[in-house]
């Protein structure tokens, strides 16, 4: 069993619970998952089996689109809904401030992690440490909020759609967001609808995967927007032996890498007309 699978995550588990069930239903033991989704959030969470676990590093720089529910005057040690309430403020936002407070947040920044979170500092995931009582300092991080829009707004609620890069943390954004509208906030729900080149149209639910209804997309679907260059049956040697071969028309940049029958073998990359591999992706015992 090889490809990707992208499922809609129901709220109440976690990734790794969706990865552990796939590994029965599938009877494959390589499955991994592509970026953690918290517990509460639901949402497009694309899960790699068998070979095509060694996709999962290309995609973890991709970016990502939610839906996020916020709750104005509430301030929380988690940053949503689920945490111990820290602040209570009035709230009476109106759209305009709102839209005009996110048109604010977009483009490159620094964000620093909740503490509850997976982020490890001196060897101990923060969420262990909140637990524990404990807040300890958290280094800045770089992301980007590329689009913020406003979706809905009613006195004390909202709701805003955001494309970020990875590593981005919603919850912060809602906190963020309740501070600068000086009455505070906290997520109150999250739906991922995008993750890289996979939109939740194209996601199962667990009831549809349990059912037997769902489709594994190959794993050069992860690929897509990159050329495409089929081989010879020499070069295709070449390739299965992780040897480069040369294609001077070739331009510079990664390609995805076909054998002559139409079977996905590789990314490469190609520098000067000489193509080496980035990752393999055909099965070690094709021959």
């Amino acid at each position: 069993m090889t490809g990707i699978l992208i499922v809609d995550k129901p709220e109440g588990w976690t990734s790794q619970d969706v990865a552990a069930k796939l590994r029965g239903v599938y009877h494959e033991r390589r499955v991994g998952h592509g970026g953690t989704l918290d517990p509460m959030a639901t949402g497009v969470l694309p899960v790699f089996l068998g070979r095509a676990t060694r996709a999962v590093p290309f995609f973890e720089s991709a970016e990502k689109e939610y839906v996020a529910g916020i709750r104005f005057g509430l301030v929380t040690d988690t940053q949503d809904t689920t945490g111990r309430i820290l602040e209570e403020h009035p709230a009476n936002v109106d759209a305009e401030t709102v839209r005009q407070a996110l048109a604010a947040m977009v483009g490159p920044q620094l964000q620093t992690p909740p503490m509850y979170s997976a982020v490890k500092v001196g060897g101990k995931k923060l969420y262990e440490l909140a637990r524990q009582g404990k807040e300890v300092e958290r280094k800045a991080r770089p992301i980007e909020l590329k689009e913020m829009e406003l979706l809905s707004c009613d006195r004390d609620r909202a709701a805003f759609r955001v494309l970020c890069t990875k590593g981005t943390y919603v919850r912060t954004i809602c906190h963020d967001l309740g501070q600068r509208l000086g009455c505070g906030g906290c997520m109150s729900a999250l739906r991922r609808t995008r993750a890289g080149v996979y939109g939740i149209g194209r996601a199962f639910t667990m009831e549809q995967i349990l059912a037997g209804e769902a489709e594994i997309l190959p794993v050069d679907s992860l690929f897509a927007p990159f050329p495409a260059v089929t081989l010879t049956e020499a070069e295709e040697r070449l390739c299965r032996n992780g040897n480069a071969f040369h294609r001077r028309e070739l331009a510079d940049g990664d390609w995805r890498v076909y054998g002559p029958k139409g079977d996905f073998l590789m990314l490469g990359r190609c520098a000067g007309g000489r193509v080496s591999t980035l990752k393999s992706f055909f099965e070690v015992n094709d021959g």
